[in-house]
């Protein structure tokens, strides 16, 4: 993400940027070019045999570029925000300025500790007894919940859990995507910079799930930030758990023993990849290879017309934020060398300026010092303009690499709905193939006289799995139907939002460069007047 004083690693100079914020640039009694002017009133025009003195009239101090409020929401006259404008954030952390979350007035993230875990006294492993908890602070906006701020005390294992709990409960939502978990956390988590990263990091996400209009009023988000204590959401299963279970259960599922070849209708509501039941991995891996080169058209397809052309929407979307992100780098990075550039020409005039005034033998050579330095104290406050215009424009263009990040959350929906049509179809095909078989099996009973325990009892099992997998079918089905619905308020709420997002990060940043262009025009432009009698007659 863009930063406030550098884009993507493009930091200035260090010594320049020193040198150039601790520049002075009034006209004090103790300026060394303060001398030299005094020295110059005290000699006749006479004595110069070039030209006479100049009017060197006091410079104005340097003003401070305006506020992100006054740049952004200020027409370019200089009139007070215009209406209609969006209000900034109440907090720093939440990166669309004008969208507040839905139930919460505060959300802050502080004070990391480090702490040690008690099962692990005795890891091999460096740094694995150990764990950072940081101080979580709500402030809710509902006064009848208890609107008083509380603090909790959370690790990144409980966001993981946050996060995997919201995945399985709010399938087919735009999810903003949580903060990565480190391969190489137990070396690096004791490193301050490391653990200000992740704090940043947290604050921005809970910011993000915050002001989501469905996950923002979520038990588990009100969970997590409200419930002292230990956070009472179950923790996720490991891989290598769900693994051994899912290998456990497929001998029962192969032999066909009670109850196990068959989908319970609870378990068709997540995807299968979790691991718990191989036999419907495999099953549904085989549905998804029919389905690609089966050449047989699955029982239920993607029908949806205006899905499927607002699908194709949102991928070239993410194909123009990525050239509009890059074309974004490209600018800030442009305005950095020149701002570097005009800093590195000021401080070099400044030096030929006072080398100039220490070895002057004649007025005309402190006269042009003087003017020199003019153009020098120039070029230095446009660097820091230059500077300050890059800041702000960093500001509002980190509105692209927010929609980027969005695309994540929108793939991961979309692959819910592929997940979940492919369940649905899976299904479909073990019900054909189910009632294919038992009549099979009615056929070749009905050929035999007299009853047949064994045929009957497999005809039984064949309509309890026939009833069980019609069930799983219809839940499958309504849990299909439900994402497709979440997708379809999803894609309209973001439609609208990133209309007045790119409108607001369009006005901001317009504005903003026209305020500053006239700053550092009206810079040159005084130097201009200053130094106009150089210009010759071109007569």
């Amino acid at each position: 993400m863009m930063g406030s004083e550098s884009y993507l690693g493009f930091e200035p100079s260090p010594a320049t940027r020193e040198e150039m914020e601790t520049l002075a640039l009034g006209d004090g009694e103790d300026d060394p070019f303060h001398s030299s002017m005094s020295s110059l009133s005290a000699v006749p025009a006479t004595a110069d045999p070039l030209l006479s003195p100049p009017d060197m009239a006091p410079s104005s101090s340097f003003l401070d570029p305006p506020a992100y409020a006054d740049v952004a929401f200020s027409s370019p006259n200089g009139s007070g925000s215009s209406s209609g404008s969006p209000p900034l954030s109440r907090n720093p952390s939440a990166l669309l300025n004008h969208r507040l979350p839905i139930e919460y007035a505060k959300i802050m993230v502080s004070n990391p500790q480090k702490e040690h875990e008690h099962a692990a006294g005795n890891s091999l492993v460096p740094g694995s007894g150990t764990f950072v908890t940081y101080l979580i602070t709500s402030r809710s906006l509902d006064a009848g919940s208890g609107s008083g701020e509380i603090s909790v005390r959370r690790r990144f294992r409980d966001v993981v859990t946050l996060a995997d709990r919201l995945a399985e409960s709010y399938r087919g939502f735009f999810i903003p995507p949580r903060p990565d978990k480190s391969v190489v956390e137990s070396q690096v988590m004791h490193k301050q910079e490391f653990v200000e990263q992740r704090r940043s990091a947290l604050e921005k996400y809970l910011w993000r799930l915050a002001c989501h209009p469905v996950i923002g009023r979520s038990d588990e988000l009100r969970v997590f930030l409200r419930v002292q204590g230990k956070m009472p959401l179950p923790a996720s299963t490991d891989v290598a758990s769900r693994m051994l279970d899912g290998a456990v259960r497929l001998p029962k599922q192969l032999f066909g023993e009670p109850g196990g070849g068959y989908v319970a209708p609870q378990e068709v509501v997540q995807p299968a990849k979790g691991g718990r039941d191989l036999l419907r991995i495999f099953k549904e891996l085989k549905q998804s290879v029919t389905n690609d080169w089966g050449g047989v058209k699955p029982p239920v397809v993607e029908e949806d017309k205006e899905f499927l052309e607002r699908k194709e929407k949102v991928q070239d979307l993410e194909q123009q934020l990525t050239t509009a992100s890059q074309q974004a780098e490209s600018l800030v990075k442009a305005q950095q060398d020149i701002g570097e550039t005009l800093g590195e020409l000021g401080l070099a005039l400044i030096k030929l300026t006072k080398f100039e005034n220490e070895e002057a033998m004649y007025n005309t050579q402190r006269i042009r010092a003087a003017d020199i330095k003019q153009v020098a104290t120039a070029a230095v406050k446009a660097s820091r303009l230059y500077r300050e215009l890059n800041a702000q424009s960093v500001k509002h263009l980190d509105t692209l690499h927010e929609y980027l990040g969005l695309m994540l959350a929108v793939h991961s929906a979309f692959s819910d709905r592929s997940s979940a049509l492919l369940t649905v179809q899976t299904l479909m095909s073990d019900l054909s193939s189910l009632h294919i078989k038992a009549e099979k099996h009615e056929a070749a009973s009905s050929r035999i006289f007299g009853g047949d325990r064994s045929r009957n009892r497999k005809a039984e099992e064949l309509k309890e799995m026939i009833r069980a997998t019609e069930d799983a079918k219809n839940c499958a089905s309504r849990e299909y139907e439900r994402i497709k619905e979440n997708n379809r308020s999803e894609l309209e709420r973001v439609d609208k939002e990133r209309r007045a997002d790119f409108l607001a990060m369009l006005k901001g940043f317009v504005v903003n460069q026209v305020e500053y262009a006239e700053k550092i025009s009206n810079v040159w432009s005084k130097v201009a007047d200053e130094t106009s009698r150089y210009v010759r007659d071109n007569i």
